[in-house]
């Protein structure tokens, strides 16, 4: 197991277009992008996961039981996050694969690479992305396409370790080792056995953990949920992750959470975890820490 950084973290009030444009000074820079979405940017790439800006859902669910419409407003234009190498998608929900922001993301930027689920492959087709600017992945592969970047995929269950006709599991995390930093990103899951010490495995030095929970009026609606906040903790706990970053609220009313709320769960489950909850004003600068 890579041994863990000791982060130094510094939480930024700066304005994500600024980030959106060129990173700072730190080994990895972090923004909020809403919903599940995070900016990442190193000194040497910068990528985006999962990102959601558009208001595409609004408009597919406009007069349903469950109106999608924004809580926040897009806290950036696709077009204008600019400089990306990759874009990682976790699964093929449009509020993480959201054919509007893809196409406008890779007509922005022409050297950028989709990295997506081999069980999304008929979705990806449909947005439009070119063959030659995909990687196709599944839970256990492990993808280094530069120098400055290694990606290990890990199996997710929201709320089951579904897979399709060729075994391939239909949601999935990414585990980014940046330089000496790891930063796991689960995209919507829930506790599941063995997780725990996979996420051990990778020496993760923080996690971006989805903790909107799950309630059973949304499961009869065919709505799966995420892990709790006491559970976002205490899979940080038992992975001996020092750091979380809590996400995944305040986009949609049906289905959001407290952000108070959530970090008051957060720090009475793993009163030493070093836990934020998402902000769209901020910027996360982490670094090695001396």
């Amino acid at each position: 197991m890579r041994e863990r950084t000791r982060l130094m973290v510094s939480p930024l009030q700066r304005p994500l277009q600024a980030m959106a444009q060129a990173g700072g000074n730190a080994a990895v820079e972090l923004a909020w992008l809403g919903q599940a979405g995070f900016l990442v940017r190193t000194p040497k790439l910068a990528l985006a996961i999962d990102p959601y800006l558009s208001d595409s859902l609004a408009r597919k669910y406009a007069g349903t039981a469950t109106p999608h419409e924004r809580m926040m407003p897009v806290p950036v234009a696709p077009g204008d996050l600019v400089g990306l190498d990759f874009v990682l998608c976790t699964h093929r929900h449009t509020d993480h694969m959201d054919p509007e922001t893809l196409m406008a993301i890779f007509s922005a930027n022409e050297k950028a690479l989709l990295v997506a689920p081999r069980s999304a492959r008929a979705r990806v087709r449909e947005i439009g992305v070119p063959d030659a600017r995909i990687r196709y992945v599944t839970a256990g592969d492990v993808l280094a396409p530069t120098a400055e970047l290694s990606i290990r995929v890990i199996a997710s269950a929201h709320e089951a370790l579904d897979r399709d006709e060729n075994g391939d599991y239909a949601y999935v995390g990414y585990a980014l080792t940046l330089g000496e930093l790891t930063v796991y990103h689960s995209g919507d899951c829930v506790p599941h056995e063995g997780l725990a010490a996979t996420l051990s495995e990778t020496g993760a030095d923080l996690a971006l953990l989805p903790v909107n929970g799950r309630r059973p009026e949304l499961a009869a609606r065919g709505i799966p949920g995420n892990f709790t906040p006491r559970e976002a903790a205490a899979l940080c706990v038992a992975a001996e992750v020092p750091a979380l970053i809590a996400h995944h609220f305040g986009m949609f009313s049906f289905n959001s959470a407290d952000p108070a709320a959530v970090l008051a769960e957060i720090r009475t489950e793993a009163p030493d975890l070093c836990a934020f909850a998402a902000r769209p004003d901020t910027v996360y600068a982490f670094a090695p820490n001396s």
